[in-house]
């Protein structure tokens, strides 16, 4: 199946899988049966294997020029992608109680905010800065509905989580707990880079950004460097 009808199916399917759960009691059930850290393991596995199925369709759908393709444009995911997969490694399993991919099991310090200093949404922000930086060189309908509409979603998402949180703790806790914190970057004071930043994080973060240069052409078909 190939063209629009698998593109759409793919998009249906990915919007579903992250819709449904949240909205219903399915994932209360998963996690009853496999463990919180089991269901995050197999809702991301699940993520991943429908968001590479969403690239895939959106490459084999008919290609509908939007704008010119230019040598330049490659450049802008390889400057981008290092930024956003240090922001999403840094950015996980750490105290965060205000987003996805932070950590409940360390108690958050609002005097030393970390990574929340820089954006209380790291890993969405990674993403909103994934699918734009991906979207200039793919200047085609399929792509452009796919990349952007990801960037939408992730700034979407930044905007109703911190809404959400706003809610249930009440302006008063809110302040307290966000006083040192940016929504995005430039909002507050930045921490020492040590306390964003640890080396460890960003080394594997950029360990990350070479593996996905040398697979992406096995992935996608192309590759990603650009022109010289």
């Amino acid at each position: 199946m190939t063209g629009w009808a698998e593109y759409g199916l793919a998009v249906l399917l990915f919007v579903v899988a992250h819709a449904v759960p949240p909205r219903t009691t399915l994932r209360a059930r998963l996690t009853g049966a496999l463990g919180e850290r089991g269901y995050l393991v197999l809702y991301s596995l699940l993520s991943l294997l429908l968001l590479y199925w969403l690239l895939v369709a959106a490459g084999r759908a008919p290609y509908v020029p939007l704008w010119d393709p230019a040598g330049w444009q490659a450049w802008i995911p390889n400057l981008v992608m290092p930024l956003a997969l240090v922001l999403a490694v840094c950015g996980t399993a750490v105290a965060n109680p205000f987003s996805l991919g932070g950590s409940r099991r360390h108690e958050f310090d609002p005097a030393r905010p970390g990574i929340t200093a820089v954006s209380r949404h790291p890993l969405l922000l990674a993403v909103a800065l994934w699918a734009i930086a991906h979207m200039v060189p793919n200047g085609d309908l399929a792509h452009a509905l796919l990349f952007g509409g990801l960037a939408v979603l992730a700034v979407l998402g930044m905007i109703l989580l911190d809404r959400r949180h706003r809610r249930r703790c009440g302006d008063r806790r809110w302040q307290a707990l966000t006083r040192k914190t940016a929504f995005l970057p430039g909002g507050a004071p930045l921490p020492a880079p040590g306390d964003a930043f640890p080396a460890g994080r960003v080394a594997l973060a950029l360990l990350i950004w070479v593996a996905l240069l040398l697979v992406h052409p096995a992935l996608f078909g192309v590759s990603p460097l650009p022109p010289l």
